[in-house]
């Protein structure tokens, strides 16, 4: 470990940030120092398998060789100009994103959740200067158990009380009706509908796949009714789940693709809105910017994602060692598990309530080596890097096993009933 803080001890140096960073994440006690592919360093020398892949921001491992000597190249150039200039890196950037994504334009930020408010006021000028939506009425559906980041305006259509307690006013023009839920979808729709706003899969609600034919139904009601449907692609796409866009695996297109995370390969936040050009096409200048967005730097990294997406290696890697995760993690049902979902090299665990929290077990298995994250209480997240070994994916299914015996032994046995006579 190099810089200023490499004499401090891992304890030394959580006390600092404890102190110091505003207490708005309860992490796990592990210090990390270094990484390269699925595995991290800890500032004692101690590696771990990383399987959450900063909520799949690292898709494509850490240190990925290609994605470094991007962004080295870049930054013996140029890394910022704003977009008050052109730079030589932004064309080449837009051009294969959109080429990739099957649309015309993109619309660069920088991290999900700009993307997602950007995606809001595309949809929302869109409705007052194509659809005819009169002055200030434009609304925008959205669904129950949705996350999309934690802006003001984002958290108004939480239905998260973590998310939104004590944060209002909260921002109007948003309708919420259930996930999976496509007939409740279309009664919510009416003149003041210009767009619905999903995730093609829940992934902070617990990796939620909806049911069989309600993204192809949404698509249909959103043509039916002239209304944008916008994909939240931020963590769900890229490779994932074992195709570009988790949409991609039903055969829908949406009107626009939200992507951040993957995007910028680990290294650099890099964000966008992607769709045809009747709909970003609305934007005029100086109505929608960002000092950082599609910055050199970005535009080096997210090409060279781009590059490597377009070869569908990635694609199919997740969809094999997808289908291994949920092979091995079905064999846990019954055994401490009590629901698996997922799609690719993504899932979501329901542990059993008796035997302990997804926080209890997330601490077990990073004692094992192993590093997931928990949500919702009792649910624990896998998305490993896509660049993982077989090996190493069994083994950290090995461990959760392990965990899982351990909880279940530590669990008193009930006494056995009283016999009536």
């Amino acid at each position: 470990m190099t810089g200023p803080a490499s004499a401090a001890s891992a304890a030394e140096l959580v006390i600092m940030e404890e102190e110091h960073a505003a207490h708005n994440y309860h992490p796990l006690p592990v210090v990390i120092a270094s990484g390269e592919g699925a595995w991290v360093t800890d500032v004692d020398g101690r590696r771990y398998l990383d399987c959450l892949a900063a909520y799949s921001a690292v898709n494509f491992g850490h240190s990925h060789p290609v994605l470094l000597e991007a962004a080295r190249e870049q930054l013996g150039r140029i890394t910022l100009t704003s977009r008050a200039f052109h730079s030589d890196r932004l064309g080449p950037f837009v051009e294969e994103l959109a080429a990739l994504a099957g649309k015309d334009m993109v619309l660069p930020m920088n991290t999900g959740a700009e993307a997602v408010e950007s995606g809001i006021k595309v949809a929302r000028a869109w409705g007052y200067r194509v659809k005819g939506v009169a002055p200030g009425r434009a609304t925008i559906i959205v669904a129950d158990g949705n996350f999309h980041g934690r802006t003001t305006t984002i958290v108004s259509f939480s239905d998260d009380p973590t998310a939104r307690d004590d944060f209002g006013p909260f921002t109007p023009g948003f309708v919420r009706v259930p996930y999976g839920d496509a007939d409740a979808l279309g009664r919510a729709i009416d003149d003041t509908t210009v767009a619905v706003l999903l995730e093609p899969i829940q992934g902070e609600a617990g990796i939620i796949v909806p049911p069989a034919g309600y993204l192809a139904r949404v698509r249909e009601l959103c043509t039916e009714n002239e209304v944008l449907f916008i994909a939240d692609e931020i963590q769900s796409g890229l490779g994932r789940t074992g195709a570009t866009f988790a949409c991609d695996l039903v055969g829908v297109v949406p009107d626009v693709y939200l992507l951040g995370k993957a995007l910028g390969g680990g290294i650099v936040p890099v964000s966008a809105v992607v769709a045809n050009r009747d709909i970003l096409g609305v934007l005029r200048p100086g109505e929608h910017g960002s000092t950082f967005g599609g910055n050199p730097l970005a535009a080096a990294v997210g090409t060279a994602v781009v590059r490597m997406l377009a070869t569908g290696e990635m694609q199919s890697r997740a969809t094999l060692l997808g289908e291994r995760l949920q092979r091995r993690l079905g064999e846990l049902l019954g055994h401490g598990v009590v629901a698996v979902r997922g799609a690719g090299l993504w899932a979501g665990i329901d542990i059993d309530p008796a035997l302990g929290t997804g926080r209890q077990v997330c601490e077990l298995l990073m004692e094992r080596g192993v590093l997931a994250k928990d949500t919702h209480g009792s649910t624990i997240r896998l998305a490993p890097p896509i660049v993982i070994d077989p090996e190493d994916l069994d083994w950290a299914v090995d461990q959760l096993s392990a965990v899982l015996g351990e909880l279940g032994a530590a669990v008193p046995t009930a006494a056995p009933a009283a016999v009536s006579r």
